[in-house]
């Protein structure tokens, strides 16, 4: 499994861009990053979305990589999917001919760009030779995370979330966790009010793991902090744990 970091941060700033995770160059956990990373050749291979929750800087890129396909008369659909909450919070606050068109009948309703898939957590979705199961976290709004396997290789994902309990099951001896640490220790109580992690918060949520994953990478640090956040993490001292920075690769 290829894991490509199209963007990684927990907020918009040079060289900061929000949460995009390209695998194998066709299947995108969340949407923050699309267009102004990839050219439109790498656009056009993308058909499957994997959406964690609705908040903005996860879904912006979508609005874009459907524009960019019906301007170039390409035609090819792309599959955005996710649970009931945030499929109904698409169609109704973003393509809803309002804030953006509704690509999910452009150009016509039997060959859209657009088609979402609700998916129901816990069950086993097949896309191609992966396989994405949705595990619910806890965050502001409905979020799911997800676990992705793929030629005998685990990935877990767990979107934006605060402490949680479930995901955590299905991370023991997993080959990649991809977990968020928004803020650094000191603004705890801010973490705890939006429900993110901090570094500290974070190695109680690992405790929770029997096997640690063989890498842990850490997602969605708030730019302005990403300095001090780094500082932590390394101070963790806990093996395959790294910051990540946009327009990294792994092979996974």
């Amino acid at each position: 499994m290829r894991l490509r970091v199209l963007g990684s941060a927990g907020a918009e700033l040079p060289d900061f861009r929000p949460p995009a995770f390209l695998l194998d160059d066709q299947i995108l956990l969340d949407a923050g990053t699309i267009g102004s990373v990839l050219s439109e050749e790498e656009q056009w291979k993308i058909h499957t979305i994997f959406i964690t929750h609705s908040h903005l800087d996860h879904i912006r890129s979508i609005p874009a990589l459907a524009d960019n396909i019906i301007i170039t008369n390409l035609l090819h659909t792309v599959s955005v999917q996710s649970t009931v909450e945030v499929i109904t919070a698409l169609q109704n606050h973003l393509f809803n001919n309002i804030i953006w068109p509704d690509f999910t009948r452009i150009p016509s309703a039997e060959n859209p760009v657009i088609k979402f898939t609700t998916i129901t957590p816990y069950q086993e979705c097949i896309v191609g030779e992966y396989s994405i199961t949705a595990i619910p976290v806890n965050h502001t709004v409905p979020t799911v995370g997800y676990v992705v396997k793929s030629g005998g290789r685990t990935l877990v994902y767990t979107g934006d979330t605060g402490p949680t309990e479930e995901i955590w099951t299905y991370c023991s001896g997993a080959d990649a966790l991809i977990v968020e640490v928004s803020f650094p220790d000191s603004m705890k109580d801010l973490a705890e009010v939006t429900k993110h992690l901090t570094a500290s918060m974070l190695v109680e949520e690992l405790a929770k793991i029997d096997v640690l994953p063989k890498r842990i990478l850490i997602t969605h640090p708030k730019p302005q902090y990403y300095d001090l956040i780094h500082k932590e993490v390394e101070g963790l001292a806990i093996s395959g744990v790294e910051l990540l920075r946009d327009g990294s690769v792994y092979e996974i």
